[in-house]
């Protein structure tokens, strides 16, 4: 085993340990959430979004207005909050990914708007799309937290 790949390799047995268990794949990376706090609230109505997806002070801008969570009330309370928090503060994003200001939307992040350049506005509005908040619409394995760009389907 060389070097690099004992390296790679105790990061991903920490990651899996923590909470987040994230590994390359090929053209991308993977971020499949594995606290089962996080997974059932947040998943209760949609994807439970990776929070390495998002800074550690755009998850506190969420999580401050979760009784108005984009219309509706998504409240919990007070320890799973701070259970929710806990995890989205010590596994939120970091480096480029975290660049620019918070935001309480994934899309308005400039990682995501980085990686979907490509696409004109109006991908979006597409009826079997519907919003840029819809991963699993054109990444067929983001319920498991994988994104990898060689298995995007954008659908007509």
């Amino acid at each position: 085993m060389t070097g690099a790949t004992k390296y790679m390799s105790r990061i991903v047995v920490a990651l899996l340990l923590s909470g987040v268990a994230t590994g390359v794949t090929a053209g991308g990376h993977s971020y499949a959430v594995s606290n089962e706090k996080w997974v059932s609230e947040c998943g209760a109505c949609h994807l439970p979004y990776s929070p390495q997806l998002m800074s550690a002070e755009s998850w506190r801008a969420v999580m401050k207005g979760l009784e108005r969570h984009f219309g509706v009330d998504a409240s919990v309370d007070a320890a799973t909050a701070r259970e929710l928090q806990a995890f989205a503060d010590s596994h939120s994003a970091s480096g480029k990914r975290a660049a620019g200001p918070a935001t309480l939307r994934m899309s308005e992040t400039r990682w995501f708007q980085h990686k979907h350049d490509e696409l004109p506005a109006g991908v979006w509005k597409r009826p079997a799309i519907k919003s840029a908040s819809n991963c699993a619409a054109c990444h067929p394995q983001a319920d498991r937290g994988i994104y990898n760009e060689h298995n995007v389907r954008v659908p007509r």
